[in-house]
C-alpha cells in the first residue's frame, strides 16, 4: 500500500470516537462511508458531522442523512489564499498535532492498516490519562 489516509470521527473536544486507515487511493468520501459504517457505538448518540471540502456534495451528506438521520455541515475556506482558521475544523488539526509527539505516528511504519488504527487508539489512550 503507497500512502495512507486517516478519517477520523472526534468529538467536539478532539478525543477519538473512531478511526479507519485505508489506502491513499481511496477517495475521502468512500473512506468516510467506510469510517461511518465502523461506528463503534450507536450513531444515534451523533447529530451533527462537521467537515471539510473534501466530504462536499450532495450524495455523501444525503447518505450521512439517510442512513443514519445525521446532519453533515461542511466547513469551507472563505478567503482563496493563506492560512485561516477555520471554525471547528482546528478540532480535528489538533488530534493530528496530539499524534505528532509520537514518533511511531509520525510516520507510517506499520505494515497493517489494522496495526496503525490499534497504535492510533493506544496514543489517544497515552494522551487521555
Amino acid at each position: 500500500m503507497n500512502g495512507r489516509k486517516r478519517p477520523l470521527l472526534v468529538d467536539t473536544a478532539g478525543r477519538l470516537l473512531q478511526v479507519l486507515v485505508h489506502p491513499a487511493n481511496v477517495p475521502e468520501r468512500e473512506g468516510a462511508r467506510m469510517l461511518l459504517e465502523e461506528l463503534r457505538f450507536p450513531a444515534g448518540r451523533l447529530k451533527l458531522i462537521w467537515a471539510d471540502a473534501g466530504y462536499s456534495g450532495p450524495e455523501f451528506s444525503g447518505w450521512v442523512r439517510q442512513k443514519y438521520d445525521v446532519r453533515v455541515e461542511v466547513v469551507s475556506k472563505i478567503a482563496p489564499t493563506g492560512f485561516e482558521v477555520l471554525p471547528r475544523r482546528w478540532v480535528v488539526e489538533r488530534t493530528f498535532g496530539w499524534w505528532n509527539k509520537w514518533r511511531r505516528l509520525s510516520k507510517d511504519y506499520e505494515q497493517n492498516p489494522k496495526s496503525s488504527e490499534t497504535w492510533i487508539h493506544i496514543v489517544m489512550i497515552a494522551i487521555l490519562l
